[in-house]
């Protein structure tokens, strides 16, 4: 019979112990809550990300967005993957330095076949040095910074970006992260509807907002009398 550490040995990492309690306390297949996670390790500030970070290991853990069947605030760990406990087994795996076919076609796919730098489609037309250029698109490498550490993923990038020069784009997840659980909770449900649907939709008060900026001050004043009785 395999044998399993604890999850509760603090020899390990946040990840390990994370690894070890999805294994020994809920199991392959079984629907575990976020609170159950946090009750598990209230002294781990972000055990989230941490056991989000498994899946660089081959670990699945699927959210409501990969399972409709499953609520906000359920995951299901469907199969483990590196016994990440095992010394030597916890490094995520660089990444190759060229790319199958198979592999460019699924990075363009997941990326609905738009550049993630300026969103220009396949095709489209946009205005070169030389005059009007049709868009094509590579897959590049975009620098991630996780935990402190640089890991590097596959991004949808356009030739112009691709070719622009400059600072290397990368973006600090972890602050990202951070970003997101600080906004309120309809917020929080605003952002969840934008990435659905891989656009941002203008909600009704920023089209009056931005309709309000362009006013003359005489008619800027005359919205302000009206909805100031509006609210009394």
């Amino acid at each position: 019979m395999e044998q399993i550490p604890s999850y509760q040995d603090e020899k390990f990492g946040s990840m390990v112990r994370g690894a070890l309690w999805l294994l020994t306390e809920v199991g392959e297949g079984e629907v575990f809550t976020k609170s159950q996670l946090r009750e598990a390790f209230p002294e781990v500030a972000q055990i989230d990300r941490r056991l989000r970070d498994l899946r660089d290991h081959g670990w699945r853990i699927d959210t409501s967005r990969d399972d409709p069947s499953l609520l906000q605030q359920e995951q299901r760990f469907v199969t483990r993957g590196a016994d990440v406990w095992i010394p030597g087994r916890s490094k995520a795996p660089k990444h190759k330095a060229s790319l199958t076919d198979t592999q460019r076609a699924k990075v363009l796919r997941d990326d609905n076949f738009l550049c993630r730098s300026c969103g220009v489609g396949a095709g489209e037309a946009y205005e070169g040095s030389g005059g009007i250029d049709l868009a094509k698109l590579n897959v590049a490498r975009r620098k991630v910074m996780r935990s402190g550490e640089a890991e590097y993923q596959l991004i949808t990038e356009c030739k112009r970006c691709g070719s622009g020069g400059g600072k290397e784009r990368e973006v600090d997840l972890d602050m990202l992260q951070e970003l997101v659980e600080a906004l309120a909770p309809l917020e929080q449900s605003l952002l969840a509807k934008w990435i659905e649907a891989d656009q941002r939709t203008f909600h009704p008060l920023e089209k009056v907002w931005g309709i309000y900026r362009s006013l003359p001050a005489d008619s800027r004043a005359e919205l302000a009398r009206t909805l100031d009785e509006t609210a009394r």
